[in-house]
């Protein structure tokens, strides 16, 4: 399969239909699988060896100052350059406004000079208010958490290690609030790296800036520890330091970027898809894979269990989940139900036909885990670098053809409702960020952004019903080229089938979160935690081993981590002799 995989036999028995999985209550209930975006990474980091290094740290004895993490792959260098400062705590903020942060951070393409690091040092902690060049592949910024940071640098300046307890609650020492890459704010274009391998899979860049940040943050605990408390202090355990991830806050300048880049969308998910159908379609299990799914079940109900939340929806699904993954292991128990032929699909269909939508997308994570040897090769077709043209040749009963087969789930929405075009997205004024608002409620409607999909599609609909057949399309839009923009989308999707989200976006209903977790699930993020409809905290790289356990024959054996115990045991992603 190539990256341009176009049509794809939607009518496998295995392969779940675009009808099923691009509904925003499915999409809203993933999770992160082996194909994800910082599995890649860490995977490629292991099998070519990558080699990293703190080559900087210029900081006074409260950590403020100068810090440069430089990684060297088998072709060039990255150097993350961080800078440190004192803020006070009420200016410590998640929200796009904020104009000062504990920590800010650039990674820069090779090994910085003296003069890029003063050039940085005038600009970085600026952030959006700096300038920057192409020098630059990504800017971030990120704040303490506080009680979890200083708890972990005072138990380690006293020679003990930090509160299991209160670091689980939280997972991470540091959370980023944006991590920009692609252009932004003057950072080099994508098409600089495009070329590169270690580029060619999603976000490679940024999600390594978010490695490094996080080795940044462990990094920077020890040293005020060893600072504070002089030979006394410890550093943190091997099993607590691969636990730590990096938290983030996202909200909802991610959501239009899945609405923007349909080839690509459809390009993730039929990886997935297509990973699931050829486990399920498996007639009898690889061995040992059906005893690690069985292991996976013990640890996920742990790292649910650790999984905490404010949110009430979101803490009811957790509570359905925990009941829903002890269910299903007792019924795995009965070997009746896991030894006859097509196992994998017969434990799928059973969750499926008795289980939430969170434990459905949790058990196609559980059961893809195993399969490396089969999947993991689908990574490398979930990049893209097509562009959408407009076809003039097309005709108009084709047109008609297409939207009548392929854009029901929008044809069939009544926008003559109110409650169907309740919401509308827009760009706001000050920092350019996308915004959802309420007609009636709120300004902007006249700068609305154009992902509307549905409606658009609707309004065509009613439109070419009552065109002749006669007219060309070309003919067509020069008398309506308000349609121009959603023809063009039509042509180039209806042949990727999962490039569309089969869903009213303007919905009275609608709920941008289920936007963030489905595209932050593809990255590797977990521990979706609500703070509203509109934006969500998460943890990146919980579990993922540091820069020196690349090398270990498990590196690739952790998603859903739990405290306190080796990443390895029980391995649920490899089937490596060791643990089983």
């Amino acid at each position: 399969m190539t990256t341009e995989t176009a049509i794809i036999d939607i009518e496998s028995d295995f392969m779940r239909s675009p009808e099923k999985v691009m509904r925003l209550e499915r999409m809203g209930s993933s999770f992160p699988t082996r194909l994800s975006f910082m599995r890649t990474l860490i995977r490629r980091m292991a099998r070519e060896n990558w080699k990293f290094e703190r080559t900087r740290r210029e900081v006074d004895k409260d950590g403020y100052g100068l810090s440069i993490y430089a990684v060297t792959t088998p072709h060039r260098t990255y150097s993350l350059v961080a800078f440190t400062q004192k803020i006070p705590d009420e200016m410590r903020t998640d929200r796009v406004i904020a104009e000062v942060w504990d920590a800010t951070f650039n990674l820069f393409d090779g090994v910085p000079t003296q003069e890029d690091i003063d050039y940085l040092a005038n600009n970085t902690p600026k952030q959006e208010g700096g300038r920057y060049r192409p020098s630059e592949l990504a800017l971030a910024r990120a704040n303490k958490s506080l009680r979890v940071f200083k708890n972990a640098v005072d138990s380690l300046s006293k020679g003990h290690q930090p509160d299991i307890d209160l670091l689980t609650s939280v997972g991470y020492l540091m959370r980023t609030s944006a991590v920009y890459g692609s252009g932004k704010f003057g950072c080099a274009d994508r098409a600089k790296i495009a070329d590169r391998e270690e580029c060619k899979a999603p976000f490679q860049m940024e999600l390594l800036t978010v490695y490094l940040i996080r080795w940044f943050t462990i990094d920077s605990v020890e040293e005020l520890a060893k600072e504070r408390g002089g030979k006394k202090a410890v550093k943190l355990d091997k099993t607590t330091r691969q636990f730590i991830g990096v938290g983030n806050a996202t909200g909802l300048g991610m959501a239009p970027f899945l609405l923007k880049h349909p080839a690509l969308i459809h390009n993730w998910v039929v990886a997935k898809e297509t990973a699931l159908a050829r486990v399920r379609s498996i007639e009898t299990p690889i061995e040992g894979t059906l005893k690690v799914f069985l292991k996976s079940l013990l640890q996920v109900s742990q790292h649910v269990d650790e999984w905490n939340v404010e949110d009430t929806v979101q803490a009811d699904r957790i509570s359905c989940l925990t009941d829903e993954i002890q269910s299903l292991r007792i019924w795995c128990e009965d070997e009746f139900n896991i030894s006859r032929p097509y196992p994998w699909n017969g434990i799928y269909q059973f969750v499926e036909d008795n289980f939430s939508l969170e434990c459905q997308e949790m058990v196609v994570s559980l059961i893809i885990e195993p399969h490396g040897s089969l999947v993991d090769d689908l990574a490398e077709t979930m990049s893209t670098n097509l562009i959408p043209k407009f076809n003039a040749d097309m005709s108009l009963a084709q047109l008609k053809e297409v939207v009548e087969d392929s854009y029901q789930w929008a044809t069939s929405i009544d926008f003559s409702l109110k409650e169907s075009q309740h919401h509308f997205w827009y760009y706001s004024e000050d920092k350019l960020e996308p915004r959802f608002g309420s007609k009636g409620i709120d300004d902007g409607v006249e700068q609305e952004m154009p992902l509307a999909i549905g409606r658009d599609v609707g309004q065509l609909n009613k439109v070419l019903l009552s065109t002749s057949n006669d007219i060309s399309i070309s003919e067509f839009v020069m008398m309506y080229p308000e349609f121009r923009h959603i023809i063009r989308r039509i042509q180039n999707t209806f042949v990727r089938p999962y490039s569309e989200v089969q869903d009213n976006l303007l919905s009275e209903s609608m709920r941008p979160l289920d936007l963030l977790r489905f595209k932050l699930a593809f990255f590797g993020a977990s521990k979706f935690d609500p703070k509203s409809d509109l934006w969500t905290r998460i943890s990146m790289y919980q579990g993922a081993p540091m820069p020196d356990q690349l090398s270990e024959p498990n590196h690739d054996c952790w998603s859903f981590p739990i405290a306190g115990r080796p990443q390895s045991f029980p391995c649920i992603n490899c089937t490596c002799q060791k643990v089983i």
